[in-house]
């Protein structure tokens, strides 16, 4: 393991042009649960798999039972950055982060203090109404009652995130694209790379080192130049940011 922080921390010392692009294993550290783990929420008993629940059709054709679910699994605003996210922030203040490409809608990264954050699936902050457009804070959503409607025009609001048989915003796949085009060093941690089509972005890095940073084994370790089987947070909490 020090062998391998060690690797991590020649990498990071070398590059000017980093892009970090991470999933729900970045915020686990941070108490928020995960999807496919033994605990995730993949593998919980409810009336309805959570797959289907947070699908475009059952936020339409069911819209109250989306919302109790909503509100009980995917709110979490207790939440703090754990030592990942805080890391990030003061590598994009040193100027050797260029973005971060996550898959989280959690916040947690710009509560941190990153910049440059491109949310893939969008975010439990953002929040707008169907009808007029208005857009509500993720705590107008907690604390409204069963299905939350608009304080303008009575409009049902919904979440400005991503489900099931949506597509991803196109303006943050260009940004994504982009910035990880013009890396030298991509950073992917806490994730399993099975979520597409976020996963297939990997595919546009080119540049100089692939560094994967997951708790299993994932389909791209043999690509990569680095691979730590750790928790992102113990592993970044280790690298020391040189100028």
């Amino acid at each position: 393991m020090e062998d391998k922080i060690n690797q991590l921390q020649k990498i990071i010392d070398q590059c000017n042009s980093i892009v970090f692009f991470g999933g729900a294993g970045v915020s686990t550290e941070s108490g928020i649960p995960d999807f496919r783990s033994v605990d995730g929420l993949y593998n919980q008993k409810y009336k309805y798999p959570p797959e289907e629940i947070l699908s475009h059709t059952f936020f339409v054709k069911k819209t109250a039972e989306f919302y109790d679910f909503y509100r009980d699994k995917m709110l979490c605003f207790t939440a703090k950055p754990n030592a990942a996210h805080l890391f990030l922030s003061e590598l994009e203040k040193a100027g050797k982060l260029s973005a971060v490409v996550t898959q989280n809608i959690d916040g947690l990264h710009q509560m941190a203090g990153s910049k440059k954050v491109y949310e893939l699936h969008g975010s439990v902050h953002r929040n707008y109404c169907l009808s007029c457009g208005k857009f509500f804070s993720g705590e107008y959503i907690a604390r409204s009652n069963g299905i939350p409607h608009c304080d303008s025009c009575g409009g049902v609001i919904k979440p400005d995130v991503v489900l099931y048989e949506e597509g991803l915003d196109d303006r943050t796949i260009e940004g994504s694209v982009r910035a990880i085009s013009n890396a030298d060093c991509m950073i992917v941690a806490g994730t399993s790379l099975t979520v597409y089509p976020a996963a297939g972005l990997i595919r546009y890095f080119g540049g100089k080192h692939l560094v994967l940073i997951n708790k299993s084994q994932t389909s791209l370790d043999s690509m990569a130049d680095l691979v730590i089987n750790q928790p992102v947070a113990q592993v970044l909490s280790k690298i020391k940011i040189n100028g």
